[in-house]
């Protein structure tokens, strides 16, 4: 390894170490992956040559240019991906799609209202995503539950059926539309071999929880605020569900018609999406002020752009490791010291995926192994399949170790030290229960 790749590694270590402790330093990880991302690419211009070889000084400016945008390119497609299906949601949610779930979860018992909540959060992060599922339950959890101590359980296990719901879809997790996007899994696939697992995965821990919880509820008081009044009629709610919902589930089927990239397929959602509403406000009061909050031209300014870029410097300083050979290197030395054992090394990578954010573990992963003919890291291949599931529910292990995991940590003010001894161990339970689930599938169905 020569003085320059240890310089572009050691950034790039330094980098993830800062997003690591983003709490502590007080410094968003969007700012801290950007700079990762220019400051790996600009000490990779220091000597270009060196990675390729037999161009002449000429030609390199223009190979770089080209690998750039190759990179970018495929970047381009998670972060359109990802904006036009968190607009969707945004647009489903604000203009009150999303009161059926308050309606389905209406029970007084404590145990029928948990498994209700499992179940329906486990289907709803498969369609939507893990972190907008945790926002919507977290919300109408709070109008049915006001112990402080029953409503901790309860939000741990949305943040455990979230993560376990988001790691079978392709379009549930950041990860897993990663690893759709790149190829190395299709819906059919990952559906067919991660369901059972990540569904044990949540029913373990809401076995186990289950038990901390008896008696009937006690309703919140009401706080005398004026509930938000609907613009839209319940047909028109209905059908905004429908076409933002049933959309995002159209998406993999639109990819498999028409071989068009899933980017493609959101942003065709989203324009049906947007027209609809619009033909909706038509019969509106224009000077009514919750009418220009909710149409979609004002919710676009509502898009996390935070983590869009955060997004971009990742996969941008992951893809500058890729090219100097790094991850080629380091996923030739895992599987040394694994010999070859997939299970064990997914497993790692889904325990450190609660440490650390699990964008950058899957980036890397993706750069170590490509996609081979057959075998394991065949599309649909057993290493491809456990490294969706372990990143996705590895997360929930630590209350930190993902998206849906921090949001709830923020709404419901739950803290690190409660999280992990009250609710790790089950976690790490549900992990291993789903992983053996897998290896039992795998040995003696498929």
């Amino acid at each position: 390894m020569t003085s320059l790749t240890i310089a572009i590694v050691f950034a790039f270590v330094v980098g993830y170490l800062c997003i690591a402790f983003e709490s502590s330093l007080k410094i968003n990880k969007a700012a801290i992956a950007l700079l990762m991302c220019v400051g790996t690419w600009t000490l990779y211009m220091l000597d270009p040559g060196i990675y390729l070889v037999g161009l002449s000084a000429s030609e390199i400016p223009l190979r770089v240019s080209e690998i750039l945008k190759e990179h970018l390119g495929e970047t381009g497609e998670t972060l359109f991906f990802l904006m036009g299906a968190m607009t969707i949601v945004e647009i489903v949610d604000k203009n009150g799609g999303f009161n059926f779930v308050r309606d389905m979860l209406s029970t007084t018992n404590k145990r029928k209202l948990l498994w209700r909540i499992a179940f329906l959060t486990f289907i709803l992060s498969a369609i939507l995503d893990n972190l907008t599922t945790s926002i919507v339950m977290i919300m109408v959890l709070r109008k049915l539950v006001s112990d402080r101590n029953d409503r901790l359980i309860y939000a741990s296990l949305i943040i455990i059926s979230a993560n376990s719901g988001g790691a079978f879809s392709p379009i549930g997790d950041v990860t897993t539309i990663m690893l759709w996007i790149k190829g190395t899994i299709t819906t059919q696939g990952v559906i067919r071999e991660i369901f059972i697992p990540s569904l044990v995965s949540m029913v373990i821990p809401a076995l186990i929880l289950q038990y901390h919880l008896s008696g009937e509820l006690v309703k919140p008081k009401s706080t005398g605020k004026q509930e938000v009044v609907d613009l839209f009629t319940k047909r028109q709610r209905t059908t905004i569900f429908i076409l933002g919902v049933g959309g995002l589930m159209f998406v993999p089927i639109f990819r498999y018609l028409t071989d068009l990239p899933p980017f493609m397929g959101i942003l065709l959602i989203l324009g049906i999406l947007w027209a609809t509403t619009e033909l909706f406000y038509r019969g509106i009061n224009p000077k009514n002020k919750d009418t220009f909050s909710r149409r979609v031209s004002h919710l676009l300014g509502n898009i996390d752009m935070a983590t869009i870029l955060f997004f971009l410097g990742i996969l941008m300083a992951v893809a500058c490791l890729e090219e100097v050979g790094v991850l080629t290197a380091l996923g030739e030395s895992l599987d040394k010291m694994s010999g070859g054992n997939h299970y064990l090394v997914t497993g790692i990578i889904g325990v450190l995926s609660s440490i650390v954010d699990n964008v950058p573990l899957v980036a890397g992963c993706m750069g170590m192994y490509p996609i081979a003919e057959t075998g394991a890291m065949a599309v649909d291949g057993i290493f491809w399949q456990l490294l969706a599931y372990c990143a996705g529910v590895g997360g929930s292990m630590l209350i930190i170790g993902s998206a849906a995991g921090v949001v709830v940590m923020g709404l419901e003010k739950i803290t690190f030290g409660w999280y992990m001894r009250k609710i790790t161990w089950i976690v790490f339970v549900g992990y291993l229960a789903g992983m053996l689930s897998y290896w039992l599938l795998d040995t003696f169905v498929f």
